[in-house]
């Protein structure tokens, strides 16, 4: 059984798997509202699921790129977690995440690649590209989006551009014909699921203690305005 917690994104999602299948999921996709109602939505979960703390056997967060103030949130609530439930930690990176999502989902067209994209303000995105297999074609990276973006594999290949940042570049992107998007496209701590077994599985635990959300970019605060 793993706790699943996503808030990498403006998607605020707990969801519970047993054995590589969700029984139950929470969320809501609104923006800063994360600290707010994640341990509340954990504890419905539990309740719902008629199952306690301890019948948890690992917890699953997604790690990031992502919102940074979303990200703090996640990872230490599933850090606090595992250390009073005394349970192992599964870091699962974001990006991949989506892009297993959108295939478990068949959001995915025949021989696609897959693009998630999370939103980076104005026209910089996080995103890596995978084939439907989850192999990593182009790494993760913050990148600026413009008409020459992802020319080189769009000449060849079908590509699904999905997410928050998807959607804000998708009329700079639509100069290609093999470019596709899937528009209603949430993020969810479902996603996490098929990775987040399978880490289980082998054991790939990260360290409670020092384990930090890959953030990509340093986090800069804006000055408020003087009046």
């Amino acid at each position: 059984m793993i706790l699943q917690i996503e808030t990498a994104t403006t998607a605020c999602s707990v969801a519970l798997a047993n054995n590589g299948e969700v029984i139950a999921v929470k969320e809501i996709n609104e923006r800063n509202i994360h600290a707010e109602v994640i341990t509340v939505y954990i504890d419905e979960l539990i309740k719902q699921s008629n199952i306690s703390y301890s019948d948890i056997d690992a917890i699953a967060v997604s790690c990031g790129p992502g919102s940074y103030t979303g990200l703090r949130i996640g990872v230490s609530t599933a850090k606090g977690l595992c250390f009073a439930l005394d349970k192992p930690l599964i870091a699962v990176e974001t990006l991949a995440a989506m892009a297993d999502g959108a295939v478990k989902h068949g959001l995915v067209p025949t021989d696609a690649l897959i693009c998630p994209m999370i939103d980076a303000r104005r026209m910089e995105v996080y995103t890596a590209v995978y084939d439907a297999k989850g192999d990593i074609i182009k790494a993760t990276a913050a990148e600026i989006i413009d008409e020459s973006s992802f020319l080189d594999l769009l000449q060849d290949n079908k590509m699904l551009f999905l997410g928050d940042g998807a959607e804000k570049c998708r009329e700079v992107l639509s100069y290609s014909p093999n470019a596709y998007f899937a528009g209603d496209f949430q993020n969810s701590a479902t996603y996490l699921t098929g990775i987040a077994q399978q880490k289980f599985i082998t054991q790939q635990f990260v360290d409670v203690a020092y384990f930090e959300p890959y953030y990509l970019k340093d986090f800069v605060a804006g000055k408020k305005a003087v009046v």
